[in-house]
């Protein structure tokens, strides 16, 4: 059998010996701290997206079910739910105007100049009327200024009050029921049929539908000119 020629053999031990004296410039746990790193800055990236999806949507930010403090404590559950007073009573604006409207102090003077005349929670209600200067409520519902939002509209097209802001007779202090968000308006928008009901009910508390109502309410979609078909268009909320 014949031999390699002596230079070749001396060349491919050479190369043989290349690199057995250099220095290791990487530990032998490099590869797992890469995949460490690597794979630990997906799951933050994931977690991070995760919490800007999830955390604008959580009642932390949308504030529902929390109740703001009122400069009187105002208990829709006794006025509401005990007296069975009606919406319109206090909210006098709410079938013919874009704004519910809150009560004027004479309003609430109506009752409470007969009642409960020297309780010390109305006594900035007896201020106002005193002074002439309204009460600051602070607003519980509210969109934002570039939402164009009409309470008469939906009220006459058959949505009722508790759709929108809860079963109010049963809040001893007024709290948002939903986030009314875009997403939440455009769910409604989308598919207006399920939120109908008659107009003549729309301020009942705790309604039950009729065991026809979905034709009620398909019969309503065409007497009250609700178009679904163009009420996700842009201008419809964004004049």
């Amino acid at each position: 059998m014949a031999k390699a020629p002596l230079g070749v053999v001396n060349s491919e031990f050479a190369f043989s010996r290349i690199g057995e004296g250099m220095p290791q410039i990487f530990s032998k746990n490099a590869n797992g701290v890469a995949r460490f790193v690597i794979w630990g800055s997906c799951a933050v990236l994931l977690i991070a997206a995760a919490i800007g999806t999830i955390l604008p949507r959580s009642d932390l930010i949308t504030g529902v079910g929390e109740p703001l403090a009122q400069p009187v404590p105002f208990s829709h559950k006794h006025h509401v739910g005990q007296l069975g007073i009606d919406c319109r009573y206090c909210h006098n604006g709410v079938e013919t105007s874009s704004s519910a409207g809150l009560p004027a102090t004479e309003v609430c003077m109506t009752c409470h100049s007969q009642l409960f005349t020297n309780a010390e929670m109305l006594a900035p209600v007896r201020a106002s009327l005193a002074s002439g200067k309204p009460i600051e409520w602070q607003r519980i519902n509210s969109v934002p200024d570039f939402v164009f939002f009409n309470h008469a509209i939906h009220v006459n097209k058959g949505v009722a009050c508790e759709t929108c802001h809860g079963e109010v007779d049963q809040m001893p202090l007024t709290r948002r029921a939903h986030t009314l968000s875009m997403e939440w308006c455009l769910g409604c928008h989308r598919n207006p049929g399920p939120n109908l009901r008659p107009p003549r009910d729309v301020f009942l508390m705790h309604w039950q539908p009729p065991e026809d109502i979905a034709e009620i309410r398909r019969q309503l979609i065409g007497m009250l000119d609700i178009h679904p078909e163009t009420m996700t268009d842009c201008y419809v909320c964004h004049r």
